[in-house]
């Protein structure tokens, strides 16, 4: 059976312990140890050592599709980005008034706004592959189908719109979207030369913009959101169209996943019509397991042929969910979308950066299985 499949997830997993320590150590950051900087020849091994052990989680659980756990990078859009030579952290206090960033938060907490963005300050060149050999570790160490996750070029213009984009640089911003295309393209081109057949395109803009504070955002910078989603979904349509033959391409989309926080809220409804029947990709992960993504009413719109991945099961708390719910859930869901259409993951991944979310490896291991048991059950 090719990708999706019943049982899914979305590619961060939580980092061991001594991995954390190893990458601390090799940054220099607060953690190092009293024997000075490890040497990242080291942590490669310690890398290599901890996505094995991951692998073997991953099929333990009965998991079809695997992945390296995003294990060799920072987070799951910075290490990609600004290995796009033209591109450079860039802080924004300054730029407040331009950003679309919404605050961090959950149900005790709101952090104050994003420090950074990645801004585009030259032309965007790519030297060579990001993740190309990162893939052909993880296939080397698994029978099953291992899939790739890129982020969507979407992310170099939400947060700061024009002004992320050097005006001198690309004074027309049509210029910066065929160098992103192109780019993008060529990763999923060097991934397929080295045997992927499954690359996952993570996506936060879309479901932003249904949050109307997010809206907001952008109107108050001089944006149109519903202009910004024709564009976005014509940028994803044209990575679509230039991916190579037997590709199967899904799109992940969740209202952000910081150490158990969130950014967003709002359903689908806003944007279901453009993303569902406008973006030419086939396979779309959800975030579901909130109330904050609303109904599954907009699942209406997906075209027959098309496939959702409901992720009906939280990456940010360790509470296990009652399959029972997850069923009735559901069968909610295919009151909307024919059952064959439907698919199951958690709402995101468990790391989407270095330091995880408040979980367990061992409450991630009951998660990934409780998706895996359920979708035995539900699809048979």
């Amino acid at each position: 059976m090719p990708p999706p499949f019943r049982a899914e997830h979305i590619g961060s997993l939580l980092r061991p312990g001594q991995l954390l320590r190893a990458r601390a150590a090799a940054e220099g950051d607060q953690y190092r140890q009293a024997s000075g900087p490890l040497q990242y020849a080291q942590l490669k091994d310690i890398e290599d050592e901890a996505i094995r052990e991951a692998v073997r989680l991953q099929e333990d659980v009965g998991l079809d599709v695997v992945t390296d756990g995003e294990f060799r990078r920072r987070s799951w859009f910075q290490d990609f980005l600004l290995s796009i030579s033209g591109t450079a952290i860039t802080f924004i206090e300054s730029m407040q008034t331009i950003s679309a960033a919404l605050p961090f938060q959950d149900d005790s907490s709101i952090e104050k706004l994003p420090g950074h963005i990645v801004q585009v300050r030259q032309k965007l060149t790519r030297e060579k592959p990001a993740f190309a050999e990162h893939f052909a570790f993880v296939k080397s160490v698994t029978t099953r189908t291992p899939k790739v996750s890129l982020p969507s070029p979407t992310m170099l213009h939400f947060w700061g719109g024009r002004a992320a984009i050097d005006s001198k640089v690309y004074p027309d911003l049509s210029e910066f979207w065929d160098d992103a295309v192109k780019i993008w393209v060529a990763e999923i081109e060097a991934l397929h030369q080295r045997g992927c057949r499954y690359v996952q395109i993570d996506d936060v803009t879309f479901p932003l913009m249904c949050d109307p504070h997010g809206q907001d955002a952008l109107r108050k910078r001089g944006d149109d959101p519903k202009e910004m989603l024709e564009t976005y979904a014509g940028v994803l349509n044209r990575i679509a169209a230039g991916a190579p033959r037997g590709v199967t391409i899904g799109m992940h989309m969740c209202r952000g996943n910081n150490r158990g926080k969130w950014m967003g809220a709002g359903g689908y409804e806003y944007v279901s019509e453009a993303v569902f029947r406008n973006v030419s990709i086939d396979n779309f992960f959800m975030e579901y397991d909130t109330d904050r993504a609303g109904d599954f009413q907009p699942l209406r719109h997906v075209p027959r042929g098309k496939k959702v991945i409901l992720g009906l099961v939280s990456t940010k708390t360790p509470a296990l969910e009652s399959r029972d719910d997850l069923k009735r859930r559901i069968d909610e869901a295919a009151r909307y979308l024919p059952l064959d259409q439907l698919c199951l993951s958690p709402q995101c991944g468990f790391a989407s950066n270095f330091m995880g979310n408040p979980l367990t490896i061992d409450d991630e291991r009951r998660k990934l299985s409780l998706v895996v048991e359920t979708a035995r059950e539900v699809w048979g």
